[in-house]
């Protein structure tokens, strides 16, 4: 494939026409989305994670009542191989990780409370769970905080530590990993009725992002690697001061370079740019744009940065936006695909 384009696989509920895992293309060069295509049939595989060498690709399942992860080998032309999936009685986790050598994936059951992590081989992708930490508690609203809700389970940036955030308990714990055992390090409190959702690092400075459903907020944290511990610098949020209508916070990605906050609202259907202060990693708002669909629960830069391809559920489409590098401001490009129920987008590393 030539350096100027880019695969990505796409994870989907697969409760109406879709398959399960799609891929494509992005063409930075006819600034297009193409070549889209089902790589695996499977059972709502809505997250999705790539180890770092491209030669793997790990899943969400759903399969009947049981749910669990799935491995496959990825082939020649993006094509995906099985090679092993992990299923358990209940529902099926919804965010899945693996660290750089291959060797870890982490899920995040939403529905369980729980995380939990599991050996990996390249021969024969994901062994049998080896630990499994069950959280405890209930938040303040009623609906969605009735009990712990693990959004997110993933790995530090130097892989000391896993991290679990739950929209639940409004709560960011550390782990450390230990022949299996989730063994807590530290945990910050956020303020009850936040429903925090996912966590995104800075690239090279001590600071993260955490992106909440229930009160669409982005909250700034400070992070400190050795002991695994997070503290708040600041919180604002992801929505205009006029907007006043249902909107759930979904998606959080930090650009290459550091200088750059995204997130996407479901509901006012936009994405928010955010500029960071390079010494106290506080945000400023640049602009919101909207999707032009419905619904984004997802969306990614590409390995270029250059473009940004963010997942409409909704309306089942993916669209495309370039991005000025200098100023963050994302532009819509005349590409779009149509996918159904589309909810994770994952490029290939470069």
């Amino acid at each position: 494939m030539a350096v100027s384009q880019y695969r990505a696989y796409i994870g989907t509920y697969t409760k109406g026409k879709s398959e399960g895992i799609y891929s494509f293309v992005l063409d930075t060069a006819r600034k297009q989305l193409t070549a889209l295509e089902a790589v695996a049939q499977l059972g709502n595989p809505t997250y999705l994670a790539v180890s770092e060498d491209n030669h793997y690709l790990h899943a969400v399942e759903k399969k009947g009542a049981l749910g669990g992860v799935v491995s496959f080998a990825i082939g020649e032309s993006g094509k995906l191989v099985r090679l092993n999936e992990q299923l358990a009685e209940g529902a099926s986790p919804c965010y899945v990780s693996v660290n750089r050598s291959n060797g870890c994936v982490l899920t995040a059951n939403y529905h369980k409370g729980t995380a939990d992590n599991y050996p990996v081989t390249n021969e024969n992708g994901v062994q049998a769970v080896a630990g499994v930490v069950q959280h405890k508690g209930s938040g303040t609203d009623p609906d969605r905080q009735e009990g712990p809700h693990v959004h997110y389970a993933d790995f530090t940036p130097d892989e000391r530590f896993a991290v679990t955030v739950d929209l639940g308990i409004d709560e960011l714990t550390t782990y450390s990993l230990s022949k299996g055992k989730w063994i807590v390090q530290h945990t910050l409190n956020l303020k009850p009725g936040t429903g925090p959702r996912h966590l995104a690092y800075h690239p090279f400075a001590s600071f993260a992002y955490v992106m909440s459903e229930l009160s669409s907020e982005v909250i700034a944290l400070q992070f400190d690697a050795k002991s695994g511990s997070f503290s708040v610098i600041q919180t604002l949020s992801a929505l205009p001061a006029d907007y006043s209508g249902h909107n759930q916070g979904s998606a959080i990605k930090v650009s290459a370079d550091g200088r750059f906050v995204y997130v996407s609202n479901r509901g006012h259907n936009s994405l928010a740019v955010f500029h960071v202060d390079s010494r106290s990693g506080k945000l400023t708002l640049v602009h919101h744009v909207g999707t032009k669909g419905d619904w984004p629960r997802d969306f990614e830069l590409d390995p270029s940065g250059k473009f940004l391809v963010v997942a409409n559920q909704n309306s089942g489409d993916l669209v495309l936006f370039e991005r000025d590098a200098e100023s963050g401001l994302l532009s819509m490009l005349d590409s779009k695909l149509n996918v159904p129920d589309p909810v994770c987008i994952k490029f290939l590393h470069v």
